[in-house]
């Protein structure tokens, strides 16, 4: 689990934060968490810290979840009940109308009394992660960002190779070889903590979904659906709708 906004008292407890950000930060003058969260809101001083990479293992997804933290939760929006208006004149019914509408109870469901205002943001489900987990995907962050691109042999001399990877066979070939001066080939030395491997980059454990039945597998709290993609439209929203039900995140919405 992440620390909670009412932890984050100082820089270091931030999640992601190594003793190696401090020393680039004073440099920055930035010693507060509010001096840290009015650097990362502004564009130019974002881009310096960020883009430049000054701070190692840190990328824009880590940038954005330290405003969400420093931010703290959104203020929730009370609902103000418009004022019933009463009829003039009452309509004359039958007596047996009369006792069943006295009889009948009216149960507002909590999907029908929650408002939520057109177009706005509603946040994402997140992961409930150890502290393990989120350093192992930190680090998996940060080799992927200094991982190199694996192209095929001779790419660049032949346009219908394009950018897809093939593992080079020739019997002469240099690149197979790993001379020097050839590009790099796909090894087990480039490869992430295994046991991070296949995590979406939410943090969730991705689970493929063909039906609504399915869901009711999935663990909310760590594991996330992925529809099929030969799954037709109209039980793609069935899947939706029920995994709204549960509290399940789909990664791949329809919108």
């Amino acid at each position: 689990m992440s620390k909670s906004d009412s932890e984050i008292k100082s820089i270091a407890d931030l999640p992601y934060y190594k003793e190696e950000h401090g020393a680039v930060l004073k440099e920055l003058g930035i010693k507060t968490p509010e001096d840290l969260l009015d650097a990362l809101t502004d564009e130019e001083q974002f881009k310096d810290i960020i883009g430049g990479k000054k701070l190692k293992g840190v990328g824009e997804k880590h940038a954005e979840h330290w405003i969400e933290l420093l931010q703290g939760p959104p203020e929730e929006t009370e609902i103000v009940e418009a004022p019933v208006v009463e009829e003039k004149k009452a309509k004359k019914l039958p007596k047996e109308k009369k006792a069943k509408e006295a009889t009948t109870e009216i149960v507002e469901s909590p999907a029908e009394a929650e408002v939520v205002p057109h177009g706005a943001y509603v946040a994402k489900i997140k992961p409930e992660l150890d502290a393990k987990t989120i350093d192992l995907l930190a680090k998996r962050a940060a080799i992927d960002d200094r991982r190199p691109a694996f192209l095929r042999q001779e790419w660049f001399r032949f346009a219908r190779l394009g950018e897809k990877w093939r593992k080079p066979k020739g019997i002469h070939s240099k690149m197979r070889r790993h001379y020097g001066y050839r590009p790099p080939i796909v090894s087990i030395g480039y490869g992430g903590p295994k046991e991070v491997r296949g995590y979406h980059p939410s943090g969730f454990q991705e689970v493929m979904v063909h039906n609504p039945a399915q869901l009711e597998k999935i663990n909310p709290k760590i594991q996330a659906a992925r529809v099929g993609g030969t799954v037709g439209f109209k039980k793609r929203l069935a899947i939706e709708k029920r995994a709204d039900e549960l509290g399940i995140r789909v990664l791949n919405r329809t919108g």
